[in-house]
């Protein structure tokens, strides 16, 4: 990440978690650790939660902070050392700048430069040692690519290709020299039972709730992917489309926040579906080739929130059909209040609201209502952006912009041209009601908001 040379002065290595906020099945630690025990050093284990940005919010702070506790056990266990530094303010900066003058070399995980991440107040750019970048978000490095894939079709014989070579378990050793020195006076110690004094000191966003759907952390996350294994593998291909059936993985929040690995989920559903004779076809093509073709999108656009990114094709009938009628027409504040004509659609964004997600299916409908009862494409765009980033605990992500963009064309294709879309393909209720539950969905949803109990939450 630079031209710098490791500090032989340097007291220990420092690992950067920006994103994947986990000790298992992270190649960027485990380079940390291998890195330190060439130096004869520690290593100490960082990660940031800042109060700026459009995601410092209750439910944002709130799944980061739940995950805090578990952490700090399982690195002790290890001996390596670990420091959280909770912002309290909006302009408190991150102390990375400061831990990297002590250490001999900075390990991070790799990631897009252009998605935002709940890390904020730190600059890279600050770091003045050796620093080094691992991949732990893909299956396959998303670097393995040199250059912009422009659907799933030109992506997925290329991951076919090399996947094995990528698709093994990764274990974080034990540094061969153990975390003996202070903890950095930055760092904030987390009990379960003190996540909510924490939160009244930061100056965030209140008016967002926590997800009455999801809790964060790694064994939360466990319990998810387990439940995944157990109930939902075998039916996924059959029901993955019927919101109502609950037969997803779940995994999009975890995975977002680094709880979890994409490799560690491809190898365990693997491994079941060859214990029980199952067929994970469809799933891996979810998590591997559709999602890390996002990977590749947020790598190689400089603003994967851009309209400026979709095919020619795309741009242009949107550009043909800019000034067809849009009847009715919506504010933002009228999306995000869930205040539509559309039962539907307003569960859809009700879902958003208290779960902090939407079924994929769904999120899809809910995307393309949006481009035809807004005045423009690019209001569209931004209020699409906006609810993501402020609720979605999986926004602010490479899935959530190419699935965005989705819905104005990008890798799809052309199809019949209508008002609005021009040829850009178009979903309807009618199809919505022939192809799933939408009254089982309505039911369950109005049910939530009632009691503010989700019955389908796992852990």
């Amino acid at each position: 990440m630079n031209a710098a040379s490791a500090d032989a002065r340097g007291r220990y290595v420092l690992y950067w978690a920006r994103v994947s906020r986990r000790v298992e099945s992270n190649h960027a630690l485990a380079h940390a650790v291998r890195r330190a025990d060439e130096m004869g050093l520690p290593v100490l284990y960082y990660e940031s939660l800042s109060c700026a940005g459009t995601r410092a919010n209750h439910r944002m702070h709130t799944f980061v902070l739940e995950g805090v506790p578990e952490q700090a056990r399982r690195l002790a266990r290890l001996g390596i050392g670990y420091c959280f530094d909770l912002a309290r303010h909006k302009t408190d900066r991150g102390a990375l700048e400061r831990l990297a003058r002590e250490a001999a070399c900075v390990v991070s995980d790799d990631y897009p430069a252009s998605i935002e991440s709940e890390s904020g107040g730190c600059d890279a750019g600050a770091v003045r040692v050796r620093h080094e970048a691992v991949d732990s978000s893909c299956v396959v490095p998303m670097r393995t690519f040199a250059k912009r894939e422009y659907a799933a079709y030109t992506i997925r014989p290329k991951i076919q290709r090399v996947v094995a070579e990528f698709l093994v378990a990764c274990e974080t050793p034990k540094p061969r020299v153990r975390w003996r020195l202070p903890v950095p006076d930055v760092h904030t110690p987390v009990r379960e039972e003190s996540i909510p004094a924490l939160l009244a000191e930061c100056e965030i966003d209140r008016t967002v709730a926590p997800s009455v759907g999801f809790t964060g952390g790694r064994k939360p996350a466990e319990k998810i992917l387990r439940h995944f294994l157990d109930k939902n593998l075998r039916r996924y291909a059959r029901d993955k489309n019927e919101p109502a059936a609950h037969a997803t993985s779940n995994v999009s929040a975890h995975l977002h926040f680094g709880q979890l690995s994409a490799l560690e989920i491809g190898l365990a559903v693997k491994e079941h579906a060859a214990e029980h004779k199952l067929i994970a076809d469809e799933y891996l093509e979810e998590l591997v080739v559709r999602r890390e073709l996002a990977f590749n999108y947020a790598l190689h656009v400089n603003a994967p929130a851009c309209l400026a990114n979709l095919p020619d094709w795309a741009r242009e009938t949107l550009r043909q059909h800019a000034g067809d009628k849009r009847d009715p027409s919506y504010t933002y504040e009228q999306f995000a209040t869930a205040e539509t004509h559309d039962a539907l659609w307003n569960a859809c964004q009700r879902e958003m609201l208290l779960r902090g997600t939407i079924h994929g299916y769904y999120r899809m409908y809910w995307g393309k209502k949006i481009i035809e009862w807004s005045p423009t494409c690019q209001d569209a765009l931004e209020t699409m952006v906006r609810i993501h980033d402020r609720y979605a605990l999986d926004g602010c992500d490479p899935n959530t912009y190419t699935n965005i963009l989705w819905c104005f064309g990008l890798h799809d294709r052309p199809w019949a041209t209508r008002a609005v879309f021009g040829s850009v393909r178009y979903m309807g209720l009618e199809g919505m009601k022939r192809k799933t539950g939408v009254d089982a969905y309505l039911r369950e949803i109005a049910e939530l908001e009632r009691t503010g109990k989700d019955p389908w939450r796992i852990a």
